[in-house]
């Protein structure tokens, strides 16, 4: 065997002397001789990027199509023409204008095709009446109905003046500096009822609670006096209203089950239920008052969206027929500090409102205000409005089986229906065109400009000759019937003989 196997296991080394140690135990650094110096301070002060904000991400919600809100929009598409055709008329003196003024009218109308003006207004008999002054003078005015329901309109809004006076000062309580600009103010002025001239009457009639100040672009309504009894919005006064009914409910049952907080979503929402359940995590949240202040609320935060759709509910409460224009909010983006992508806020919680795509400008929905296509509650001018569109839809030719009923031309409440608004198309056919084009096109069946005759109205008015069926090359052959006829010779009768083709009498079996 090898000697090396029998050696014994070797042991611990011995100490080392502390000399030798301290040559072996490490190597030179070899930069211990470089000089160090300092890290001198930078020429310019660095700028430190601000971390960003840490955003909510707000979980996106599919919008879905409801027919009820759309037939809204659909049905006002001949009355929203009717009414600037009325606001133009109104403006002349004595209510009366000729037919060659209202030609310089025409982009404001939105009518871009060359097609007279007569035949429009004829499409409206219960509205407008033609005036003919000599050969070459044609004017138009109001009929005594269509009047009557305008002047009827003026005396409500001046009656309603203190209504109006509390929904601005509303209005310029929610903003965050307490004052907006008259111009913007202005595209809610159908929306809120106010007067036409609101500037020279209602800002100026109440310098306690209004101030007319200069601002960066131009004029602006300023809020003088802060009242804590209008700072309680709409949905909390029907919160409160809830928990009254709720308490009565309460005494009333004895041993009531307990009840689970479950979130009540609008009746026929179609959600799925991820969707569901965001929608409820964002309702447990703590109500943001529309009232209070915001300015320490972060942008894209859950809270500032909060505020923002309470905003959003008490504007749309404010309004007449609890809806507006999607852009008539974005206008005021700047006083309550909405996000850029308002629409998409707004879709995002189909529970309070409904944005529709109909017309040229999409219109968001108060939707807890509708039951199907209609308002739940309406006050005088929605009545008014509803006359209105009555008159729009009396017809230039009455039905050739007997006058329309005074039920048919109102339909439900009023409100006259379309042959379309039940019909659910993904796509319109004159979608990218104004309602004003897709009034004309609705009115002539969709035919081009050369089905169109130069005239008082449009080609195939007057025509009732029933169509030819028959082909040209062919002409109609003679088919021989046999026929019963008595034995007197007529053919009406109960003992009825057979007989052949020329006539001739056929025996019995």
């Amino acid at each position: 065997m090898d000697a090396k196997l029998l050696l014994p296991f070797p042991s611990a080394p011995a100490a080392l002397h502390p000399a030798a140690a301290a040559a072996v135990s490490k190597s030179l650094f070899l930069g211990a001789a470089l000089p160090f110096h300092p890290r001198a301070p930078p020429p310019f002060p660095l700028r430190l990027r601000a971390r960003p904000p840490v955003v909510v991400a707000q979980a996106a919600v599919k919008r879905r199509k409801e027919i009820p809100f759309d037939n809204v929009i659909q049905r006002d598409k001949k009355l929203k023409l009717v009414l600037k055709l009325r606001n133009i008329l109104v403006a002349q003196p004595d209510r009366v204008m000729s037919l060659r003024d209202l030609g310089r009218f025409r982009r404001d109308l939105g009518l871009t095709r060359k097609r007279r003006l007569i035949a429009l207004l004829k499409r409206f008999p219960g509205v407008f009446e033609i005036v003919e002054e000599g050969v070459y003078s044609l004017k138009f005015r109001l009929t005594p109905a269509a009047e009557r329901l305008y002047l009827d309109e003026l005396h409500l809004k001046n009656e309603s003046e203190g209504l109006a006076v509390t929904k601005l000062r509303k209005l310029l309580m929610m903003s965050q500096e307490k004052r907006i600009l008259i111009e913007k103010i202005a595209h809610l002025k159908n929306d809120l009822g106010l007067p036409t001239e609101f500037r020279d009457t209602i800002c100026l009639r109440y310098p306690q609670y209004f101030r007319i100040v200069r601002m960066d672009r131009g004029p602006g309504l300023e809020l003088t006096h802060w009242d804590p009894e209008l700072a309680v919005s709409a949905a909390e006064i029907a919160e409160e209203e809830n928990r009254a009914r709720e308490a009565e409910e309460r005494n009333l049952i004895i041993d009531r089950p307990l009840k689970f907080n479950r979130v009540k979503l609008p009746k026929g929402l179609k959600l799925t239920r991820g969707e569901a359940r965001r929608i409820a995590q964002f309702k447990e949240m703590p109500y943001i008052s529309p009232y209070a202040d915001f300015s320490h609320l972060r942008s894209g935060s859950a809270e500032k969206e909060k505020h923002a759709c309470g905003v959003v509910h008490e504007i749309l409460s404010l309004t007449v027929e609890k809806r507006t224009l999607v852009d008539h909010l974005t206008h005021f983006r700047e006083e309550f500090r909405f996000s850029q992508s308002l629409r998409g806020m707004i879709i995002r919680h189909p529970d309070m409102f409904y944005v529709s795509f109909k017309g040229d400008r999409d219109s968001v929905f108060l939707r807890e205000a509708y039951k199907d296509s209609q308002l739940v509650e309406k006050n005088k001018l929605v009545l008014l409005k509803e006359k209105m569109r009555a008159l729009v839809a009396v017809p230039r030719f009455p039905r050739r089986f007997g006058a329309r009923t005074s039920e048919e031309a109102d339909g439900v409440n009023g409100a006259v229906q379309l042959s379309t608004e039940g019909s659910d198309e993904e796509y319109d056919e004159d979608e990218g065109l104004s309602d004003m084009e897709d009034l004309i096109s609705e009115l002539s069946g969709g035919n081009s400009d050369t089905d169109y005759q130069w005239g008082d109205g449009w080609f195939g008015e007057n025509d009732d000759s029933p169509p030819d069926f028959a082909d040209d090359d062919s002409s109609p052959q003679e088919v021989k019937v046999i026929t019963m006829k008595n034995a007197d010779g007529s053919a009406n009768g109960r003992a009825a003989a057979p007989v052949f083709p020329d006539g001739r009498p056929r025996e019995r079996w």
